[in-house]
């Protein structure tokens, strides 16, 4: 009962994380208009988050790893809760700017200490369903944020909107101080590796080589998606969101399927249980990516965005429970590791998605080349990623 609590628990972190995370998007039109920001200007403010997120992965993973998720995550929640808030208080760019690259410090913490605490508390053969749900927790927040922030949007404006999403992630925190704990019934683990040992291992400089790809993949979801949609095939910010909220609930499926198949394959092929899964989807991503050059209707891009989003979401579940598998104790400094990588591909995706348009007269073809082509050679590192690395 406790361990199911805790996945609850999880899943609606993950859910407020990307609530508060993907708001941004779908205010961006009001927030550049008010504020008087470029494409180029809101490519810096998803960069500064994306930035800072990336930074933050390895100190908060060492804090988890040293001082527990318990305080871990009641800090780091409620503190990204305040600067959620803050948003709608930005004047000015700079401003702006700084908000969201603290708010990207703070949300840093989530997912390490996550990991660390299913280290704790799950048992090895339970990781990839334990991953997949709080993944799938984090996509449906992105897509629910895609309506409700349309109906706050035209409702109250960009700034209540963020005041009012400050309150969820308080109340979180408050909850989850009261009842977890670091130290349940222990489950049998072995030995953990220096960390120096690991991060030096080919086993980790492939997995945050692959997660690069994935992030630069899927945070185009998060930050340019929808604009570009409104843009590109003339669609209102209402058929834009609700196109946008499909692709990542299916991206959310994407999560059940991959962990739960994560976990079979463990007992069956464990040699392919977090390979197997890895390698598809970047395949599958690689494919819709490269055909998204050539989507003439909004319907048909909407189709190929979906297809690769739920390949790159299949990655996600064997990514974080390998990040287990070699971290053992050290999950959470692991798992940061690897998140680091990630979040420096969505660092290059806010960035490089304006830049590449512009430079090709408008055209994203070339982000969608690049993007298409890091998924592929992922695919190639999960084919080569060493099994007897684990620390199981």
């Amino acid at each position: 009962m406790a361990r199911a609590i805790l996945l609850v628990l999880l899943f609606l972190l993950s859910w407020i994380l990307y609530l508060d995370r993907a708001a941004i998007s779908t205010a961006k039109d009001l927030i550049s208009r008010d504020l008087g920001l470029s494409n180029d200007a809101m490519g810096v403010v998803f960069g500064a988050f994306a930035l800072a997120y990336a930074l933050g992965q390895i100190p908060a993973g060492w804090f988890a790893d040293r001082f527990g998720p318990r305080l871990t995550l009641t800090v780091v929640v409620a503190s990204w809760s305040v600067f959620t808030a803050l948003t709608g208080l930005a004047p000015e760019f700079a401003t702006l700017v700084v908000i969201r690259f603290l708010f990207g410090l703070a949300e840093a913490g989530a997912f390490p200490a996550s990991a660390r605490a299913f280290y704790t508390w799950l048992p090895p053969e339970q990781h990839g369903r334990a991953n997949g749900i709080i993944f799938s927790g984090s996509r449906l927040g992105a897509a629910l944020s895609f309506p409700i922030l349309a109906g706050l949007l035209d409702g109250f404006g960009w700034r209540v909107a963020f005041y009012v999403l400050g309150i969820p992630g308080l109340l979180w925190a408050a909850v989850w101080w009261a009842w977890f704990r670091d130290k349940p019934a222990p489950v049998a683990k072995t030995a953990n590796r220096p960390l120096a040992e690991i991060f030096r291992s080919r086993a980790m400089l492939q997995v945050m080589g692959q997660y690069f790809a994935s992030n630069l993949t899927f945070f185009l979801c998060l930050s340019w998606m929808l604009p570009y949609l409104m843009e590109r095939y003339d669609l209102t910010r209402e058929r834009a969101s609700w196109y946008s909220m499909t692709i990542l609930l299916v991206g959310a499926t994407a999560q059940w399927v991959s962990g739960f198949l994560t976990d079979w394959l463990y007992r069956v092929a464990p040699q392919w249980s977090r390979r197997g899964p890895a390698l598809g989807g970047f395949v599958l991503a690689a494919t819709a990516l490269a055909l998204l050059t050539q989507a003439g209707t909004a319907e048909m891009a909407v189709a190929l965005f979906t297809l690769a989003t739920f390949g790159t979401e299949m990655t996600i579940s064997p990514s974080w429970a390998y990040c287990i598998d070699i971290g053992g104790g050290r999950a959470g400094s692991v798992s940061g590791a690897m998140n680091m990588a990630g979040n420096l591909g969505a660092f290059v995706s806010a960035s490089a998605f304006p830049a590449l348009a512009r430079w090709n007269g408008g055209d994203a073809g070339m982000y969608f080349v690049l993007a298409a082509s890091l998924n592929l050679a992922s695919a190639v590192l999960w084919l080569r990623m060493p099994y007897k690395e684990r620390t199981l």
